[in-house]
């Protein structure tokens, strides 16, 4: 290495240097002030051009020879150093970490150019006396869309948090989000909140899992490393929910306290312990019980109940006293969002029924009464009830009309707005539009089950539990495999000749439900007697002002069967 002088201006910008951030106006001003003050106090150095060429590139110092150049110096000094095999990759990192902390996207960026020119992850940590925890952090950046990471090198950055949530998404995830959150003129930040927030993903963590690496495997679940965890802990997760929790019903299942059962959780997350039961929270005694439970975030939690002792006075010396034990609830063969796929099935099969399928007149007419049946119908009675229907039923109605304002409904015409109507109507989706079990009989009256789509593709499949999945074999040429993940595989690979429905999605409601809802809405008995005392019931609801409206209807529904027969 040896000094020299030479004019700025002859000196080639080094394409590789590390520091590719601007720096920022006031940094550059202060350069620039103390250069025209007492000239470059450390030389920058530079090396022979490595294409053969003369002159010198820049190596290290950059602003330096920038600012001299703004400040007109005819002449500075520099140290000339000799080429090293990484083009003084290494060297350049080292000398702008220990003068101003890199921007992260040039740390990332200084980081990969090293990774190509042979660099190993624990020999760049050790070079520039960082952890290799940070290193890697680091590396997750070629994980994060471009367009972001320019506003990364802006200054603009989000928190460590949300820097992981960020780099934990798929680059389709970020274009997408990034489109509704990306900056504008008049706003340049980026709210790296919501950012996070629309690709959050719910994450279960491998110290939260009870079951071993056999479960995991058969349930396919795959850890993935949480590199801004801290040191000390499990960082690994997995964003596949369904399967983590099927693991954990599993394992509770195999892992039961003796006489100990599987209990359900609240809304809250607060364990339902069976009726009159007593939690205890000290010490459990030999005739306390266990109920084993998962909570919000996946975890097993044990809690010790103890029942209220039976009352014995009365009965028999041989008499069974009641049986208060908790019948052990196992997994459900389908999931709560198989459940909601099935009434998206449900809903789009029925829908095509009703516009394509044959129905006859009276069915047709039928199920226009049966759909004002429905939960999510609302109508604004005159009776004083406040309820409120949607506006977009009136369009079947104003197809009844011709041109000139006559209500004509034909036939044909008459069809179509009835069948548009049920379409409007009947829904089986697990929502507010749901329209309860009268959406699933009429399903069932006009053979809906035929237009349900294939069910044997893999995000259904994922919902079912091992059991179910396993009776799904039936009648096929797939045999149940140990894993469960190898199972659905098998079975997605059969089913996309053959369709297949599973037997919770058809339409045929189930007996204890259409027993319900007949108790419920079954027509009261007519009063014949009553009925004939019109004049008189005018003066008794005057006379009793609490008569209800529900009376009400109910006498007048009396008088409207007698007028119709």
């Amino acid at each position: 290495m040896y000094l020299m002088k030479i004019d700025p201006r002859a000196l080639l910008e080094n394409p590789d240097r590390s520091r590719h951030t601007a720096s920022t106006s006031q940094a550059d001003a202060l350069l620039l002030a103390t250069i025209k003050a007492v000239g470059i106090v450390q030389p920058p150095v530079v090396v022979p051009r490595s294409d053969g060429g003369n002159g010198f590139m820049i190596d290290r110092g950059h602003r330096r020879v920038r600012s001299a150049i703004a400040a007109e110096l005819a002449e500075i000094e520099i140290l000339v150093d000799e080429p090293v095999n990484d083009n003084g990759a290494m060297r350049s990192v080292v000398e702008n970490f220990a003068r101003e902390a890199l921007n992260p996207v040039d740390e990332w960026r200084a980081t990969e150019r090293l990774i190509a020119l042979g660099w190993t992850e624990e020999g760049i940590a050790v070079a520039l006396a960082l952890p290799l925890r940070r290193i890697k952090q680091l590396r997750l950046f070629a994980n994060i869309l471009p367009a972001i990471l320019d506003q990364f090198a802006k200054g603009d950055l989000p928190n460590e948090p949300q820097l992981r949530t960020i780099a934990s998404a798929s680059l389709e995830e970020q274009k997408e989000v990034w489109k509704k959150h990306k900056p504008s003129k008049a706003d340049p930040k980026v709210t790296w909140w919501s950012v996070a927030q629309a690709l959050t993903k719910k994450r279960m963590y491998a110290k939260d899992a009870s079951f071993g690496d056999d479960l995991a495997q058969a349930y396919g679940i795959q850890w993935m490393e949480d590199l801004f965890a801290p040191g000390d802990q499990d960082g690994r997760y997995t964003t596949d929910v369904e399967a983590f929790l099927g693991a954990q019903q599993e394992w509770m299942a195999s892992n039961l306290p003796k006489g100990g059962t599987i209990a359900e959780v609240s809304n809250w997350g607060e364990v339902k312990l069976p009726p009159k039961a007593e939690r205890v929270h000290g010490q459990p005694g030999k005739t306390d019980r266990a109920a084993v439970y998962l909570d919000r975030d996946g975890r097993v939690q044990t809690v010790h109940y103890r029942m209220p002792e039976q009352a014995k006075k009365g009965k028999a010396t041989g008499d069974a006293e009641a049986d208060d034990t908790i019948v052990s609830k196992p997994r459900p063969d389908v999931t709560r969002k198989g459940i909601e796929m099935i009434g998206d099935y449900r809903t789009g099969a029925l829908h095509e029924a009703l516009a394509r399928a044959p129905i006859e007149d009276d069915t047709l007419a039928a199920l226009l009464v049966l759909a004002f049946a429905a939960l999510n119908v609302s109508v604004t009675s005159p009776t004083g009830a406040s309820h409120y229907s949607s506006r977009k039923l009136g369009r079947h109605a104003a197809s009844l009309f011709d041109i000139n304002g006559k209500f004509v409904p034909d036939r044909e015409t008459l069809q179509q707005a009835i069948r548009g109507l049920l379409v409007d109507v009947f829904s089986c989706r697990e929502n507010a539009s749901n329209s309860g079990v009268v959406a699933r009989i009429a399903g069932d009256a006009i053979g809906a089950d035929t237009f349900l789509p294939n069910m044997g593709g893999e995000e259904f499949l994922a919902c079912l539990s091992r059991p179910a999945l396993e009776a799904s074999c039936k009648d096929t040429a797939v045999q149940p495999r140990q894993k469960v993940k190898d199972t659905r595989a098998a079975l997605v690979e059969h089913f996309k000749e053959e369709r297949f429905v599973h037997p919770a999605a058809l339409f045929v409601p189930d007996a204890a439900k259409l027993s319900e809802w007949l108790g419920k809405n079954a027509v009261a008995e007519d009063h014949d007697d009553d009925a004939g005392a019109g004049g008189d019931e005018s003066a008794e609801n005057a006379e009793n002002p609490e008569t209800t409206d529900e009376q009400r209807v109910d006498e007048d529904a009396g008088t409207f069967r007698e007028a119709a027969e």
